[in-house]
């Protein structure tokens, strides 16, 4: 048992059913601000402090992809001065997490409209990129000026360009073909989709990707979430029986 599969049994996970990719809509940082008088950055602040703590989590578990739904293409809506503010704590971030993804073997990946991005955070991740890019541990996925619906918009543009072209053919689009035109080609779907705070929505997230995702919504606000949570919810998924459509095997 290496010492990855090993962390997750003695949290008591099996090792042998962890996700291979979890996905998290991080939500409800304004919330818990409100409610402590506080300004909605520093719950962003918070959140940022606790996505460190997944992080790690999920490398000592052995979980392969991990995708933060980080900031959204309706997110821009929000204040001008929320925006500059979460920029910063996003470029920070990247900064102060180099070094610690470069030890743990951590590939950081963006799946997203990065060209909307500042020039100064678009710098970040590439450099992040560039400096983790050999890595072949856990993959560490942010969404960033994400939004599903623009996504699958993308991914249609691409292969009609490419019929048009003749480079392929109307019959060869497939599931197969659909999903390697999208931001997240080459990786598995998630096998389970968190969300904080308690709301019941997918909020534009990953819709191609989560059809037989196994879902599970927490009513804890994301900066009070932890890795001993992440644990237990990854337990309780391991207490499913995913059917993809098939009858449950004691029915057959």
């Amino acid at each position: 048992m290496n010492s990855d599969t090993s962390a997750a049994a003695k949290k008591g996970a099996d090792p042998a059913r962890l996700p291979a990719h979890i996905a998290v809509i991080m939500d409800g940082n304004g919330r818990w601000a409100r409610k402590r008088l506080m300004n909605r950055v520093r719950g962003h602040e918070q959140g940022a402090d606790v996505v460190r703590e997944i992080v790690r989590t999920c490398r000592k578990l052995g979980i392969g992809v991990l995708t933060l739904y980080a900031f959204s293409t309706e997110n821009w809506q929000r204040p001008k001065t929320e925006v500059r503010a979460l920029m910063l704590i996003l470029k920070k971030f990247l900064k102060s997490e180099q070094q610690e993804m470069r030890d743990n073997n951590i590939r950081f990946h963006v799946i997203g409209q990065i060209s909307k991005l500042p020039e100064d955070v678009q710098a970040a991740i590439s450099e992040t990129k560039s400096l983790t890019a050999d890595n072949s541990g856990m993959i560490l996925n942010l969404a960033l000026s994400y939004g599903s619906r623009s996504e699958i918009c993308c991914m249609v543009q691409e292969i009609a360009r490419k019929v048009k072209e003749g480079r392929i053919s109307p019959g060869d689009i497939s599931e197969e073909l659909i999903s390697d035109h999208l931001f997240t080609a080459g990786m598995p779907d998630p096998d389970l989709l968190i969300r904080s705070s308690g709301e019941m929505r997918i909020s534009n997230f990953l819709l191609w990707q989560i059809a037989y995702s196994e879902i599970y919504v927490t009513d804890t606000l994301w900066p009070d979430f932890s890795g001993e949570e992440l644990i237990r919810i990854i337990k309780e998924y391991q207490k499913r029986e995913r059917r993809f459509g098939k009858v449950p095997q004691s029915s057959e």
